[in-house]
């Protein structure tokens, strides 16, 4: 994960940041997705990173960081950009 990782960044930052010791990158091989506003269906991603830690996942994807948790078959449902920085998104938990 450390060379997808934004530069200066690092899977200890990631844990440092979020005070989770187990932070962990997760495997793009799932389905991720998020609540499209005003409509009853979700939009599928295409993300090139997804962080977890304490139960929850940011999703990079398009440059921006979105927040979702990662459900029991193993897709990530999210449900807000928090843009592009990482360490806002980090703090935004």
């Amino acid at each position: 994960m450390a060379s997808e990782l934004p530069a200066g960044w690092t899977l200890e930052r990631v844990r440092a940041l979020s005070a989770d010791p187990t932070a962990t990158p997760l495997s793009l091989d799932r389905l991720v997705v998020i609540e499209a506003a005003d409509q009853a269906d979700y939009e599928r991603l295409w993300p090139d990173l997804i962080p977890a830690f304490h139960g929850l996942c940011l999703v990079r994807h398009d440059g921006e960081w979105l927040m979702g948790h990662l459900d029991k078959d193993g897709s990530v449902l999210c449900w807000a950009s928090y843009g592009p920085e990482l360490a806002k998104a980090i703090h935004s938990l």
